[in-house]
């Protein structure tokens, strides 16, 4: 699987939104690589578990971003990000569970499973965020 490039398509126009996401964009092709290179599941798991942190403490930020705008889709978005969060740590216990990530499907998942929510979800909190700030 290729990297996952972190430009303008990416990009919700928030400075500080924005370096959170290229964070995990960072973290993702690191993963990616770890697992191209046959590195063990312990190792993998304890990316991915990084990658589940700081997109937890992401999720979090933009939260209290939202919060503090008065954005009114805060509990559809916070909803959203339980979901992904929640998903992500089943991903995780498979992979244990398997002793390994699963290279095509595994890695197509987490790719979605980011720029999905950026693209969605995150160019709308983003383009409400742009207007307020």
């Amino acid at each position: 699987m290729k990297n996952l490039v972190f430009d303008r398509v990416l990009r919700v126009g928030i400075d500080e939104i924005d370096e959170d996401h290229s964070r995990l964009v960072d973290l993702f092709n690191l993963l990616n690589h770890s697992v191209t290179e046959g590195d063990s599941p312990e190792y993998l798991a304890a990316l991915l578990e990084e990658l589940i942190n700081c997109t937890a403490w992401h999720f979090s930020h933009e939260e209290r971003l939202m919060l503090k705008h008065g954005y009114e889709g805060y509990a559809e978005h916070k909803l959203e990000h339980q979901d992904l969060i929640n998903s992500v740590r089943q991903l995780q216990t498979n992979i244990l569970a398997k002793g390994k990530l699963d290279a095509s499907a595994d890695l197509e998942f987490l790719e979605q499973w980011l720029t999905g929510h950026i693209l969605s979800d995150d160019m709308r909190l983003g383009a409400y965020l742009a207007e307020v700030m």
